[in-house]
């Protein structure tokens, strides 16, 4: 597509958006590609922000912008919730970080081990990267096996071997700067292949473990649901193996006792953040008491070291105690999840008036839009996690190449029109109410008809 037929929403952009155009003309000369996290980086310029609350933001141009990135999944119940803000500044007062041992880890592990049901024992760490770094560490130890199983399009944080498969093209290769050595201590497969997995496990006898994130890679591009659960758990206890459930975005956001909790399948190991640390710095992992018993010094047994400056730190439990006791009462999953279900419908019947070959889907509180799509939509009577998965499931269509121009125009379009969504994806939080999502459905509606102009609709 030519150039010039972009230009007027660029232009458009540009000009609406000066205060931040400038801000990143300098942040391009302090860091790699002027931003600080990868899914930031924007054609031409990122949106700044100065303060959020609720279901919005303000960037520093003054615009109000309906959110829904909520904090990259950690905001279950919108930006800066009064309670959580005061159990943060009231330990702030006390202290930020004491090198010690304090009551609110107690509290904080306590409140985990109430709500996961595979929390026999609890350990902080500084992220969710972490966190599945000690699950499949702590997995060789426990199984004496050095590889683990994992499927294409299942993101499980940045270290090395977990790069394999996690975005496309999948073909396995490993990702730039990781060694091939490393990258063959994983063996991925396409995912909601029950067949496959257990073909694989028995093929390779130094596979130890299975990790997966258990709504669906990505946060549910394609998603998973209970029956492959169910499934594998089988598998792996047949097997022998370890089953990892990756739950940093679906841990306490599916229910309060996460996607394990709604579906009733217990892994060995669970890995958390996000909305763990009540959108503060943290995870931890979770799970069998005689695995996570290698961080222990034991008498003839090899122990996993496991330091970590910022674990459980005072500032996070505190968040992380405030959030959780929300969680518990299980009122932000269930306000969360209707705002999904309604905003997918909405656009769905939006699309359909219109007669636009586009489509939306996603399980709980999670929200995909696909273009040029040209099959049967959910029904508008779908739950929370049975509604049509288009495709049936494929992951190239699905969680494949994406358009970058199209879906860069797409959240241009959208930060246009007051709301910023996730290229083409979106996460809801208990601050999504009735008004915000109609409000996101009208702005839907006119950023569409401004890429179908330029178009890339």
């Amino acid at each position: 597509m030519p150039a010039a037929a972009v230009r007027p929403l660029v232009d458009r952009y540009t000009a609406e958006f000066p205060g931040s155009k400038a801000r990143f003309e300098q942040a391009k000369g302090i860091f790699p590609c002027g931003v600080t996290h990868d899914t930031r980086m924007m054609d031409p310029f990122p949106v700044y922000v100065t303060h959020a609350a609720g279901a919005h933001k303000w960037d520093v141009d003054g615009h109000k912008l309906t959110d829904y990135f909520v904090g990259h999944g950690s905001l279950l119940l919108g930006h800066s919730p009064p309670d959580v803000v005061a159990a943060v500044q009231t330990q702030m007062a006390k202290g930020t970080h004491h090198g010690s041992c304090h009551d609110l880890e107690i509290a904080w592990g306590r409140l985990v081990q109430q709500l996961v049901p595979s929390a026999e024992r609890v350990r902080f760490t500084g992220s969710g990267t972490e966190a599945t770094l000690m699950a499949l560490r702590l997995s060789r130890l426990f199984t004496g096996r050095p590889k683990f199983l994992k499927f294409l399009g299942h993101f499980h944080g940045w270290h090395d071997t977990v790069t394999v498969g996690s975005d496309p093209p999948y073909d396995g290769a490993a990702a730039p700067g990781v060694p091939e050595g490393v990258a063959a201590l994983c063996v991925a497969v396409p995912p909601n292949d029950l067949n496959r997995v257990e073909a694989a496990l028995k093929a390779d006898d130094g596979i130890g473990a299975v990790i997966l994130e258990p709504t669906g890679g990505h946060w549910g591009a394609v998603p998973i649901r209970g029956d492959f659960l169910k499934g594998l758990r089988d598998i792996c206890t047949r097997l022998g193996r370890v089953l990892i459930f990756d739950e940093v975005i679906t841990g306490f956001r599916v229910a309060p006792g996460g996607a394990q909790g709604f579906y009733g399948v217990t892994p060995d190991l669970t890995s958390m953040a996000k909305i763990l640390a009540g959108g503060l710095p943290g995870g931890c992992l979770a799970g069998r008491a005689d695995i996570l018993a290698y961080i222990e010094p034991r008498p003839g047994k090899p122990k996993m070291k496991h330091p970590g400056t910022y674990n459980a730190n005072p500032l996070s439990a505190a968040a992380g105690v405030a959030m959780l006791t929300r969680v518990a009462t299980g009122e932000p999953g269930r306000l969360a999840n209707a705002a999904a279900v309604r905003l997918r419908n909405g656009l769905n019947e939006l699309f359909e008036s219109h007669g636009w070959p586009m489509v939306a889907y996603g399980d709980f509180s999670m929200v995909r839009v696909v273009f040029d799509y040209h099959g049967p939509r959910p029904a508008t009577d779908a739950g929370v996690n049975d509604g049509l998965i288009p495709y049936d499931g494929d992951l190239e269509k699905l969680d494949g190449p994406k358009n970058a121009k199209q879906s860069n125009a797409l959240r241009q379009a959208m930060l246009l029109n007051g709301v910023d969504w996730w290229g083409t994806a979106a996460m809801t939080s208990s601050a999504h109410t009735e008004d915000v999502t109609d409000h996101t459905l009208a702005a839907f509606e006119a950023a569409v008809e401004d890429l179908r102009a330029e178009g890339f609709a």
